[in-house]
């Protein structure tokens, strides 16, 4: 029997899976991820993972067809990774680093991006030809899916429609690119919660039971607009309006069968989808029409499905 696994790594842990070539997730575990010295510490750390999986499981490494792994950066076709600022790496090949390693033959993604091939495969956009993944946490990620292939681009950041400019004014809010304006820094968790709390700074007499919360986030937005809270619809609205264009903006680009929602913000459930499509609809190009949409189903498990799909390119 052959095998491979899946290796997604985050700014706080880098999540494993060890599939059989069908696919069939064998075990799954996390290991912290050590940024610390330039982030030097984190591939040596995913080998040794990797050598005390095959060790305890009496696997050889012949019979593993490669490792697929999944960074928060941009990363080339041939494996490049131009700045992982989460991770505190610079530009190097990730191919060659994790290879010399770990022994095996690596195929190296964008996380939104193995992500998105996870649900292509195994989720919520199973049974798709082509789909646009749109993943609503602490940013706003993208990834397009064409035939089972990941779309990269030439400089690895194919998709990022998440750093689309939707505020051309000047006091435009900043984003972490470096630019302004971008969607993220309007429709994504964070900026939710951020654009709640100063709106009730900014009038301290508006009642809106956002003020009964200890923190705001995008949980407590929708839960409070699930009740009535006004200001908390009106904050829902601008969100749906600027995912709407968002979505609209990429679907021109790449024109998806599907448009699957995931992240964080993914868990709000059907009426996250409610509030898009309409919104979407009044910003389309008029022969995107007919678009589907849907909710992603892997949840966490989606960037190791996706990486060990990554593998089997290897």
């Amino acid at each position: 029997m052959k095998y491979a696994f899946g290796v997604d790594v985050g700014g706080t842990t880098v999540k494993l899976g060890f599939f059989t070539q069908e696919g069939v997730l064998m075990e799954k575990w996390e290991i912290p991820t050590r940024i610390a010295d330039g982030g030097s510490a984190i591939l040596p750390d995913i080998a040794r993972s990797i050598d005390d999986c095959l060790a305890r499981r009496n696997v050889r490494k012949a019979d593993v067809i490669g490792v697929g792994i999944g960074v928060p950066g941009p990363v080339d076709d041939d494996g490049n990774v131009n700045r992982c600022v989460n991770l505190n790496w610079g530009v190097f090949n990730l191919h060659q680093a994790l290879g010399a390693l770990t022994g095996l033959p690596v195929k190296a993604g964008n996380d939104a991006n193995v992500a998105a091939l996870g649900e292509y495969h195994d989720g919520g956009g199973k049974g798709s030809k082509s789909m646009l993944m749109v993943t609503l946490g602490t940013g706003i990620g993208g990834g397009f899916i064409w035939n089972g292939r990941i779309l990269n681009g030439a400089h690895g950041v194919g998709c990022e429609i998440g750093h689309l400019c939707v505020d051309l004014s000047p006091d435009a809010e900043p984003c972490t690119c470096g630019k302004r304006g971008c969607a993220e820094q309007y429709a994504s968790a964070r900026s939710l919660g951020r654009l709640a709390q100063r709106a009730l700074d900014a009038r301290p007499d508006r009642p809106s039971l956002l003020r009964e919360t200890e923190e705001c986030s995008a949980r407590t937005v929708f839960a409070a607009a699930a009740r009535g809270d006004a200001l908390a619809r009106e904050l829902l609205d601008r969100l749906y309006d600027v995912l709407g264009l968002t979505i609209a903006g990429g679907c021109c680009m790449v024109d998806p069968e599907l448009v699957v929602l995931g992240g964080g913000m993914s868990k709000a459930g059907q009426v996250l989808l409610d509030g898009v499509l309409p919104r979407f609809e009044h910003h389309m190009f008029h022969a995107c029409k007919g678009t589907k949409f849907a909710l992603a189903r892997l949840g966490n498990d989606a960037g190791i499905y996706g990486c060990f799909h990554l593998a089997l390119q290897a």
